[in-house]
């Protein structure tokens, strides 16, 4: 029998049955529609944890606490700082990777697990594309090269002339294997002729206490975690290796002064798991961008050497895409070294 021959009641009744599933779908979408917007426009409603994925005391921890402060005033619930430490970043990274995309779980931090150590390890429990959605690139600094004071070099020049003369001699350390003092310190070997030994710890803040200890002679990190320390005598800058002289270490050349092509930049970003509801993440870069012009944080950050970034989401995005890109090349020709 074709549908054709059915009387005007059976059609009637054939089209009500059809329109179930779709009316059913309809509230079913509706609902949901109704329910995230709901959950984004009361976000948040409880605690929110910012994890570190470095141990206290270094610039990002530092910095997360500013932050973490600013929010919790100006969105009405606690934001806990919660450090998490080990593995270049990575540890921490990939807690923040594997929780709910509710917003009540999110991610400051350096270059490090953003970007680098998809490049430079070969087992990264996460990809900072897929599995992280960006919400701010909070600031920036460049690294610094630093000496204990025991040891007699000041200049690029000296450092150059001692080291060549004593490879494997003089050590240097770093906040871990492949963290971008890592990566810089290969990158002056190389272009220096040198040979000095690389001593990665779990983190800028055990790093930079053994370098005060005298326990290593150098140190390669982001300007912030030596700036009180170069103020107050504890270490000695070398060399910046911004593009040009900071302003926090004015008298302080650049690599490329010293006639060493190098320079490495460090950033800071805020980024939650991949699915963040894009209502949250408004809400957290505007808040962000707020924070970061406020004369009170502009001031607070010069302070400690970080110099405030801000703009939108998307921009962090394709930022951390120009960042692969542009190391790309370095880390494959270091990947070797990084990884033994």
């Amino acid at each position: 029998m074709s549908i054709s021959t059915l009387s005007p009641r059976r059609i009637s009744a054939c089209n009500r049955f059809a329109r179930k599933p779709l009316l059913t779908l309809f509230f079913l979408l509706s609902a949901l529609a109704f329910s995230c917007a709901w959950a984004q426009s009361t976000w948040p409603d409880k605690p929110v944890r910012l994890i570190v994925p470095y141990p206290v005391g270094g610039s990002t921890d530092v910095l997360a606490r500013m932050m973490a402060d600013y929010f919790s005033n100006t969105l009405g619930q606690p934001f806990i700082v919660e450090n998490r430490a080990g593995a270049n970043g990575n540890i921490g990274a990939a807690f923040v990777a594997k929780a709910a995309a509710d917003g009540y779980t999110l991610l400051l931090s350096t270059t490090g697990p953003l970007s680098l150590n998809k490049l430079v390890y070969t087992n990264t429990p996460f990809d900072p594309v897929r599995d992280f959605a960006p919400i701010l690139l909070v600031a920036q600094a460049p690294l610094v090269l630093v000496a204990h004071p025991s040891v007699p070099i000041a200049t690029m020049d000296q450092f150059i002339a001692t080291v060549m003369h004593a490879p494997g001699k003089y050590t240097y350390a770093t906040a871990g294997k492949g963290s971008m003092g890592h990566m810089a310190g290969e990158m002056i070997q190389v272009q220096t002729g040198t040979k000095i030994l690389h001593v990665p710890y779990k983190g800028s803040t055990p790093a930079m206490n053994d370098l005060i200890a005298g326990v290593v002679d150098f140190s390669i990190d982001l300007v912030p975690t030596y700036l009180t320390q170069i103020q107050s005598g504890k270490a000695r800058a070398i060399a910046s290796l911004g593009e040009t002289r900071d302003p926090s270490l004015p008298d302080t050349p650049t690599l490329r002064e010293a006639g060493i092509p190098t320079s490495a930049t460090g950033w800071i970003g805020l980024a939650g798991p991949a699915g963040l509801p894009a209502g949250i993440i408004d809400t957290l870069n505007g808040q962000g961008n707020k924070f970061l012009n406020s004369q009170d944080a502009r001031s607070r950050l010069d302070k400690i050497g970080l110099r405030p970034l801000g703009g939108d989401a998307a921009q962090f995005g394709q930022f951390i895409l120009a960042e692969l890109a542009k190391w790309q090349t370095v880390a494959r020709n270091l990947s070797s070294t990084i990884n033994k």
